[in-house]
């Protein structure tokens, strides 16, 4: 994954899920899985380029067994590496009950980050 952007708002976790793109105004959909996750967005790889600023809708399976959330989007930035693109992906409107399950599964995930990194003293 592509290192090189990092002036979020809200912490991302590495958490990988199955998620659908939908092209808003067009009958396309792109089955992807997360790279990263946070309250504000999303990372995803995809084999196909989506232009800046361009909506979304967004099917996300977290795997804490609860449905799918489904929200609009926006995608914010897109790095070509190799035959595939990173893409950013804005939430636009999360609802408050799906924004505190990314909340709680982010801190999850950074809380194993921290307590599995070989820099944590013993």
């Amino acid at each position: 994954m592509w290192q090189g952007m990092d002036r979020r708002q809200f912490p991302r976790a590495d958490y990988r899920c199955r998620v659908t793109v939908f092209k808003k105004g067009k009958k396309e959909e792109i089955s992807t899985h997360t790279q990263n996750i946070g309250i504000g967005g999303l990372c995803v790889v995809l084999k196909k380029k989506l232009d800046k600023f361009h909506p979304v809708e967004l099917l996300l399976h977290l795997e804490d067994k609860l449905p799918p959330i489904r929200c609009d989007g926006r995608v914010v930035w897109v790095v070509k590496s190799k035959s595939i693109y990173d893409t950013g992906i804005e939430f636009i409107s999360l609802t408050k009950k799906d924004s505190l399950r990314i909340e709680r599964i982010v801190k999850e995930c950074l809380k194993k980050e921290e307590t599995s990194s070989p820099d944590q003293p013993a």
